[in-house]
């Protein structure tokens, strides 16, 4: 019997791929003759680097980047398919959980550590990389980002623009001569699962920026300034990236990829349940078990579960979900091919009122579960 094993992380408690693990080892306590293939996947935004390098048996690198306030972080990426692909997240460079809440403040924070990762990735000399833009701390646009790739974003005096949303406010040109041309020949896809555009009452300063510590003055101000950023790229650059459905994603970082790096903005899930391999390993499968931490109904739409359901669903394979606790609307994933869906919270208490016992005891109960469910389906 063949079985791919396909989780998500189970945040809070596993990594995807130590929730693959922990799957695996109850599958085998059940059929200890099975084929288990391990296949950790992610939705594009934490945990993607984790997952895509654990299914493709890629590695792992760190580098020392500027974070989101200039101070030193240290970021990992990964590369899979020999090297030739690069992954890489935003949040590790310049993320919201980098900076101390009292200290998180949109119009000084900077994607400047992203354009430094990014690069950092580009001399491994991989011909495609792969972005998880999830979990910011920032709101410039990719402003810094460009900065760290060789671009100039000049005031109307010809200074360089200090780092920060804010500033770009009196952005007045872009200066392009010192942007790597090495760069045309590597293929740019970022994970983006938001259709905000870059500005306006949908836009990246309004939706997102409270979260990261703007006040509705700050908002304002920052929105403004990325109608700037967006005005001088069309005029510089010949993009119009303001109305682009993701440009807003990670303080309009969506818009500032397309315009600087010409990348593409793709949906999470699929995106990195493909670049997993995992319609490979399905060939000749009999089950696959995938899961996270909470089913309900978004688990269908956008996440990677549901992908990985609606994937063995087309091959024609049963698929079991694990999951920690089950909220409104998990029922759907019945059409999505999900045959049987299975928590890890004690019988009597399906919604996981016992949360917090089964996070510290994830890894144990997700065998035991995965064993129980496989005997019972045999």
């Amino acid at each position: 019997m063949k079985v791919v094993v396909a989780p998500n992380s189970f945040k809070g408690s596993l990594s995807a791929s130590e929730a693959a693990a922990a799957i695996a080892r109850g599958v085998r306590a059940a059929i200890p003759d099975a084929e288990v293939i391990e296949i950790p996947v992610a939705d594009g935004g934490e945990g993607t680097v984790d997952a895509l390098v654990s299914s493709r048996k890629g590695t792992y690198k760190d580098v020392e980047v500027e974070g989101p306030l200039s101070d030193p972080v240290r970021a990992t990426y990964g590369l899979i398919d020999g090297g030739r692909t690069g992954v890489v997240e935003l949040a590790s460079a310049s993320g919201l959980t980098l900076i101390p809440i009292e200290k998180r403040d949109p119009r000084q924070a900077s994607t400047y550590g992203f354009g430094q990762l990014l690069e950092a990735v580009r001399k491994q000399g991989v011909a495609s990389i792969i972005a998880g833009i999830g979990g910011s701390a920032t709101n410039d646009g990719g402003a810094g980002m460009t900065q760290a790739l060789g671009y100039r974003l000049l005031d109307a005096a010809g200074r360089d623009l200090p780092r920060g949303g804010a500033a770009l406010a009196q952005l007045a040109r872009i200066e392009s001569s010192g942007f790597d041309a090495g760069w045309r020949a590597v293929r740019v896809m970022v994970a983006c699962d938001v259709t905000n555009p870059l500005t306006g009452p949908e836009g990246a300063s309004y939706v997102y920026g409270p979260q990261k510590g703007a006040d509705p003055d700050a908002v304002r101000e920052l929105d403004q300034a990325l109608a700037n950023f967006a005005g001088v790229i069309e005029r510089d650059l010949g993009k119009q990236v303001a109305d682009i459905p993701g440009a807003g994603a990670a303080g309009g970082a969506g818009a500032g990829l397309v315009a600087f790096l010409d990348a593409r903005l793709v949906k999470g899930a699929p995106l990195v349940v493909e670049a997993s391999g995992f319609d490979e390993a399905l060939k000749g499968a009999d089950l696959v078990i995938t899961g996270e931490g909470r089913v309900d109904g978004q688990t269908a739409f956008g996440k990677a579960p549901g992908e990985v359901a609606k994937r063995a669903k087309e091959a024609g394979i049963a698929t079991l979900l694990l999951a920690g606790s089950r909220g409104p609307g998990w029922e759907s994933l019945r059409s999505m091919g999900v045959t049987s869906v299975v928590t890890l919270a004690e019988e009597g208490d399906p919604e996981g009122h016992n949360l917090q016992v089964l996070m510290r005891e994830a890894a144990p109960a997700l065998t035991r579960a995965a064993a129980r469910a496989v005997q019972e389906m045999l």
